[in-house]
């Protein structure tokens, strides 16, 4: 069953290593590449080659969602994400830490 995340970033939301953090700077952009975090593997495989024992690295943490879906738009300050997945939240957090570091904030979670 899908889960549907209400997220709130700053724009400037980063996550501390550049070859893994949001590289856009809009809400829509951010929401695109997130998607595709979640969508496929290559984020995480990225990060998990960087580990000092990449084969120790659970293998949970690698699940993808092909229907997995973000829609991004600007709320004041805030960039303003919904993610709609069946990914479990781990997975979901640690792909956002990635790329958005520590900044954003979990408005609200809904059955999907």
């Amino acid at each position: 069953m899908p889960t549907r995340y209400y997220i709130s970033l700053p724009g400037h939301a980063r996550g501390s290593d550049a070859a893994l953090a949001f590289r856009s700077e809009s809400p829509e952009g951010m929401a695109g590449e997130l998607q595709d975090a979640l969508r496929g593997d290559a984020l995480f495989e990225r990060w998990r080659a960087q580990q000092d024992d990449p084969d120790d690295v659970d293998p949970a943490l690698g699940a993808t969602d092909p229907n997995a879906l973000v829609t991004g738009s600007q709320d004041d300050l805030h960039a303003a994400l919904v993610v709609t997945t069946t990914l479990p939240s781990a997975v979901m957090r640690q792909r956002l830490g990635l790329l958005a570091g520590n900044g954003w904030q979990l408005r609200d979670v809904t059955a999907a």
